[in-house]
């Protein structure tokens, strides 16, 4: 589900399943101009693709992405 106003989006994600809970179970949603661009970016500078590009509608993509401590970012 999302929904946007005044230029910012909130989006619930139902599936849980690859999240931890407690400490280091949040996940960080950034918005980019240019998706592929920054996944690759952020790849060789070490970062781990979790989850590649998709589309899920109303033009918006998404990937996870994980830093080298394993943090997750969207």
């Amino acid at each position: 589900m999302a929904s946007t106003s005044a230029g910012y989006e909130l989006g619930l994600d139902p599936d849980t399943s690859g999240v931890a809970p407690g400490a280091g179970g949040a996940v960080a949603y950034w918005g980019v101009p240019a998706i592929d661009a920054a996944v690759e970016h952020f790849t060789r500078a070490g970062a781990s693709l979790k989850a590649p590009v998709q589309d899920v509608g109303g033009d918006i993509r998404v990937a996870t992405i994980a830093d080298p401590f394993g943090n997750l970012v969207v």
